[in-house]
C-alpha cells in the first residue's frame, strides 16, 4: 500500500482523522472552532506530517475533508455529497470526472453555464501551509473562480500536496506554460468575491 507524503500510512491517517475530517476538525479548540484562527493552528502544527497539517486547515477554514481509500469509495462520496446538497447540474470540463457524474446519472455541462448549481473539478495543488487550493486553466478554464457556483467538490490525489505557496510554484514553473492560477479555501473560496461567503468547498481525497 503507498503511504503519504510526509510518511505517514494512510490507515494511520484515516483513522486520526475520523473524528473531524468530514466536518470540522475536533482536534481545534472549542474558542479556535467558533472563530477560526488558522495562522495560529498552521503554527500549532508546524512539525506535522503535511497529509494531516493540510486536513486540519482545510478544515479549520470551513472545507468538508473527505479521504477516500480508492475510486469506488471516491465514487460513493461524491454520490453522497450530490444527494444530500440535491445538486442537479454540474459543471465539469474534465474527462475524467465526467465519468464519475455519468455513473451517478449527474447532469452536467462542459463549460459554465447558468443552471450549474455545483462544480467538480481537480486541482493543481494543495498547499499544507494554509490548507489552501491551488487551481488554473487546467481545472476551471478561462473563468474567473468568482464565477464558479456555490458548490465546489474537488477530487484530487495525495501526491498533489505540497509544503508551501513557493514549492507550488516551483513546480508549475518546471511544466511551463501554465494559465489562470488561483487558489480558493474552505467557506472562503471565492477570493475575489468576499460578499459570497455561502460557498461550500467539498475536498475528495484519493490515494494514489
Amino acid at each position: 500500500m503507498p503511504t503519504h507524503r510526509g510518511g505517514r500510512n494512510p490507515a494511520m491517517l484515516l483513522q486520526s482523522l475520523m473524528c473531524g475530517a468530514r466536518r470540522r476538525s475536533k482536534y481545534v479548540d472549542d474558542e479556535q472552532q467558533d472563530d477560526p484562527n488558522v495562522t495560529k493552528l498552521a503554527d500549532q502544527l508546524r512539525n506535522a506530517d503535511l497529509d494531516y497539517k493540510f486536513a486540519q486547515l482545510f478544515t479549520a477554514s470551513g472545507g468538508f475533508f473527505n479521504y477516500c481509500g480508492d475510486e469506488a469509495e471516491a465514487l460513493q462520496v461524491l454520490n453522497q455529497i450530490i444527494k444530500i446538497e440535491g445538486i442537479k447540474n454540474v459543471f465539469c470540463c474534465d474527462d475524467d470526472l465526467q465519468n464519475f457524474l455519468n455513473v451517478t446519472k449527474t447532469n452536467f455541462t462542459k463549460n459554465l453555464d447558468i443552471n450549474n448549481d455545483a462544480a467538480f473539478i481537480t486541482c493543481e495543488f494543495l498547499i499544507a501551509y494554509d490548507g489552501r487550493v491551488m487551481l488554473s486553466y487546467n481545472n476551471i478554464l478561462h473563468y474567473h473562480s468568482s464565477r464558479l457556483p456555490g458548490k465546489i467538490i474537488i477530487m484530487a490525489t495525495v501526491s498533489q500536496i505540497v509544503r508551501d505557496l513557493n514549492e507550488a510554484m516551483m513546480k508549475i514553473k518546471k511544466r511551463g506554460n501554465v494559465r489562470n492560477l488561483t487558489s480558493i479555501s474552505g467557506s472562503q473560496s471565492k477570493l475575489d468575491a468576499p460578499t459570497q461567503d455561502q460557498t461550500k468547498l467539498f475536498l475528495i481525497l484519493l490515494e494514489d
